[in-house]
C-alpha cells in the first residue's frame, strides 16, 4: 500500500530564494487549507513554538544523493550519509523546522525562523511539546556547529 499525504497549508512571504545561511528573523506566514474549519487551530496560540514538516519542493527529485558526501561539499569535513545531513537530498525531500508562533489569525500561523521559502508546501504541523524533546545528553561532531555557525543570523 502506497502512503499518500496531501499539503494542509503553504508558506506565505518570507523568502524568496533558496540559501544556506542566515535565515533569522525571517517572519513568514504558514496559510492552513481554506476548506478546514478555524477549530483546527483552537488554543494553538496558547504555544511559543510549532514542528513544521515541508517539502523541499524547490529541489529536483535528482539532487536526491543515496551516498556518503562531505556536508555542503566542504572537504573540511569527513563525508557522511543522507540520513546525517538535514538538507534536500533526502529520498522524500521533507524538513521538520522549529518556527517561533507570533500569532494565530484564522487559519493563518504567523511565524519568524521558519527556513522555508514562499511557496513552499507544508504537510503537517504541531506544537513544540518541551516534554517531547531530546531526553538525556544531546551529541553531535563538531562539523553541524561549524557549518551552522550562521544559519540563524540576521539576513545580510
Amino acid at each position: 500500500m502506497t502512503l499518500r499525504i496531501e499539503p494542509i497549508g503553504i508558506v506565505v512571504g518570507g523568502r524568496a530564494e533558496v540559501a544556506d545561511d542566515y535565515w533569522g528573523g525571517v517572519r513568514s506566514v504558514i496559510r492552513l487549507d481554506s476548506t478546514f474549519p478555524l477549530d483546527v487551530v483552537k488554543g494553538l496560540g496558547k504555544f511559543s513554538h510549532l514542528v513544521v514538516t515541508w517539502h523541499f519542493s524547490q529541489a529536483s527529485p535528482d539532487d536526491v544523493a543515496l551516498h556518503a558526501r562531505s556536508p555542503r561539499n566542504d572537504p573540511r569535513w569527513e563525508p557522511s550519509g543522507t540520513f546525517a545531513h538535514r538538507n534536500h537530498r533526502r529520498p522524500n525531500q521533507l524538513a521538520t523546522s522549529f518556527p517561533r508562533l507570533i500569532e494565530v489569525d484564522g487559519l493563518d500561523l504567523h511565524v519568524t525562523d521558519l527556513d522555508a521559502v514562499d511557496g513552499t508546501p507544508v504537510y503537517d504541523l504541531a506544537p513544540y511539546f518541551e516534554e517531547m524533546g531530546p531526553r538525556g545528553e544531546v551529541r553531535e561532531p563538531a562539523w553541524p556547529g561549524e557549518m551552522l555557525k550562521e544559519y540563524w543570523a540576521q539576513a545580510r
